[in-house]
């Protein structure tokens, strides 16, 4: 039998022959704790039970073989996307149902994985690096990959947010993940105190990582959200023009409530993706509605526009319109929705799929970080689906922008939990930047979230609304911007060391 050494802990051997009440009890375990994972999500956000289900999760899996690891994690991913990402459903059912099947194969993988390295000394820190790795790999594959629902974005608000000013959203998902491997092993090994210390201890420390304070400069952003007229699929509507003409009016409202002084007057405008859903390149008309608006208020406005590149592409833009100068300088989203902006393998699936066509022209990505001037700033623009991508924000920031505007379309999924998970993804960007971060969508939620993450306004959804902010503009750096991806990819290195290493262990002691 093998002994424990210098803190070692080898597991027990593999159950996988135990009786079946003992296999329930891990199939309990892995459903409960991908419940506790959803519910630390928004728009509930009970933050705490991210690394309870973590526990849970770690305590199915432990002491188990590969293939039956595999099996479990991948029922836990179940019954945390599941619902997690239940905002897909107005694309179809079926489109959810694959999304969430695909998706949960990587957690499979990586309990498999996890497995093997729960036969290591120290093996808590192990398991929290194969997390961050299956969500930078989530991140990237297929089709671009999709890190919605990363462990981080649970924790959009809670003592972990800290964490991102020092290594950004993967640091956070490490954090959560290492305190609840933590208290698993406290759980596994009772009399040993320390692992349960250091769990406790992990969401405190976030106090002692160095931000940046206030700068005392600050802008007047003015938001506009226009709503739209129809819903899920056809949320734009059949009448053209509409959405263009309520965030017009919007803008003629904002400006009018700023020259009777109600609200402050605005250094600049801030109007949501897909603000208006007429090319103003191409059509005189929505041209003019736009510039007569702009005029009004009187200062750069930030127009979202999908607008035609060539005669069979398009582009999601972020254009600066000018009151006295017009379209000028522009942000085309870099980070494409697939199957919503571009078909992927579109011969395939538009052969198969009749909805694949709802597409249309296909998007071609830009190819420049989102730093737009306006006004007294330049701002960094971040587009929708961007804002769960490192690298588009952390290129925002480096490119001298402040504050981040994310300019957001969420018609298709208005009232279901997308915006408020959009929303905490917004609070980690501001943590993990130093950067007041301005949100503004056409059904809502936008938003004026301050850089320590708090939520400082927002709006109700599926309503007219408009206000003017007053944000800080900061341009200190935290560490989490200027080391990036090192951290991510320090973490994904010691996961496959650990995962070398037990794979050498397990090969000896099979000799």
């Amino acid at each position: 039998m093998v002994q424990e050494k210098q803190g070692a802990v080898t597991p027990p051997p593999a159950p996988d022959g135990a009786s079946g009440g003992r296999l329930w009890a891990r199939a309990a375990a892995a459903v409960a704790g991908g419940l506790l994972l959803f519910l630390a999500f928004p728009p509930l956000g009970w933050w705490l039970c991210a690394p309870a289900g973590i526990t849970l999760i770690v305590l199915s899996l432990y002491g188990t073989r590969p293939r039956r690891a595999a099996w479990l994690g991948y029922l836990a991913a179940l019954v945390f996307l599941l619902p997690a990402l239940a905002w897909v459903r107005p694309i179809g059912v079926d489109a959810w149902l694959a999304l969430v099947a695909v998706e949960s194969l990587f957690y499979a993988a990586m309990a498999a994985l996890a497995a093997l390295v729960f036969t290591l000394p120290a093996w808590p820190l192990w398991f929290g690096a194969l997390w961050v790795a299956m969500e930078w790999a989530r991140g990237l594959f297929p089709v671009g990959g999709f890190p919605w629902a990363r462990v981080a974005f649970s924790q959009g608000e809670s003592l972990f947010t800290g964490y991102a000013a020092l290594g950004g959203v993967p640091l956070v998902s490490f954090a959560v993940t290492l305190c609840g491997a933590l208290v698993a092993f406290a759980v596994l090994r009772p009399r040993r105190v320390v692992p349960l210390a250091l769990a406790l201890a992990l969401p405190l420390l976030t106090f002692a990582v160095p931000r940046p304070g206030d700068e005392g400069r600050t802008v007047n952003v003015g938001i506009v959200q226009g709503d739209v007229p129809g819903e899920g699929m056809y949320a734009l509507g059949d009448e053209p023009a509409i959405v263009l003409r309520n965030h017009a009016n919007g803008t003629h409202a904002l400006a009018k409530a700023a020259r009777e002084g109600t609200l402050p007057k605005p250094d600049l405008v801030v109007l949501p993706e897909n603000s208006t859903d007429i090319d103003p390149y191409r059509d005189a008309t929505a041209r003019q509605i736009i510039d007569d608006s702009v005029k009004d208020v009187g200062v750069p406005t930030l127009v979202g526009a999908v607008v035609a590149i060539g005669e069979a592409n398009r582009a999601t833009r972020s254009l600066v319109w000018d009151p006295v100068t017009g379209p000028g300088a522009y942000y085309d989203k870099q980070q494409l929705v697939p199957f919503g902006e571009y078909t992927p393998f579109k011969e395939i699936f538009l052969a198969l799929f009749e909805r694949a066509n709802l597409v249309g022209r296909q998007s071609v990505a830009g190819d420049k970080p989102g730093a737009l001037r306006m006004g007294p700033v330049t701002i960094g623009a971040v587009n929708c689906y961007e804002v769960a991508f490192d690298w588009v924000v952390r290129q925002a920031v480096r490119a001298g922008g402040t504050p981040l505007v994310v300019q957001t379309n969420n018609a298709t999924y208005a009232l279901s939990n997308l915006p408020p998970q959009q929303l905490a993804m917004s609070q980690l960007r501001a943590v993990e930047h130093n950067r007041a971060v301005v949100t503004a969508a056409t059904t809502g939620i936008s938003a004026y979230v301050t850089p320590e993450g708090r939520v400082a306004w927002q709006t109700k959804e599926r309503v007219a609304d408009m206000n003017v902010v007053q944000v800080p503009v900061r341009t200190r750096t935290t560490i989490a911007t200027r080391v990036g991806a090192a951290p991510e990819w320090a973490l994904m290195i010691l996961g496959v060391a650990a995962i070398g290493a037990a794979a050498w262990r397990r090969r000896g002691a099979n000799r």
